[in-house]
């Protein structure tokens, strides 16, 4: 049973340019799966924020509420696409923006998509880094989701890979305390 915490906010940041895009896809099961826990849910897509202000060349009130949203947030679920076996450049450019332990004490989910397994450690060796660096508690199933998993043009992952986003969900609500403490 979930119990509901109102205090509790949980931000999905699409770091994809695509708008018909397998990681935001993934992004938004898993903040469906989050919401089921009672806690508030928001979706960040970078590609519709001004790319100057990204690029700190400007503040712009949409970029620093997105900050702001993140810096709220008591889970943080971050979905790219992996390009050149990292993250989006548009993630980059927006954890830029952060400041330092910006993200201390706060839970994070990983989610990547690539055409292939090819780049499954993209994941270990760029995304779980980047939430690190900021202070994040990165929970240990990540997602990795590959073309062949997706049917309807990628709008829809196959029970498997909908499997894996429940799994990570339900760890990232037990760590930011979501589902009560069994009693004994």
């Amino acid at each position: 049973m979930a119990t509901t915490f109102d205090a509790v906010s949980i931000v999905g940041v699409s770091g994809s340019p695509a708008a018909g895009s397998r990681s935001r896809t993934l992004l938004e099961s898993a903040l469906g799966a989050l919401e089921r826990y009672g806690a508030r849910v928001r979706q960040i897509d970078l590609a519709g924020l001004p790319a100057d202000a990204l690029l700190a060349r400007r503040q712009d009130p949409t970029v620093a509420d997105a900050v702001a949203a993140v810096l709220g947030a008591r889970i943080i679920v971050v979905s790219t696409p992996v390009y050149r076996a990292t993250y989006s450049g548009l993630l980059k450019v927006f954890f830029d923006l952060l400041p330092q332990d910006a993200l201390a004490g706060k839970v994070a989910v990983a989610i990547a998509t690539g055409a292939t397994a090819a780049h499954l450690l993209a994941i270990d060796h760029g995304l779980r880094p980047l939430l690190a660096s900021v202070g994040a508690v990165v929970v240990p199933t990540s997602i990795y989701g590959v073309d062949s998993q997706f049917r309807d043009g990628g709008k829809a992952p196959d029970a498997a890979l909908l499997q894996h986003v429940e799994r990570a969900a339900a760890e990232a609500a037990a760590l930011a305390g979501l589902v009560p403490a069994l009693e004994e």
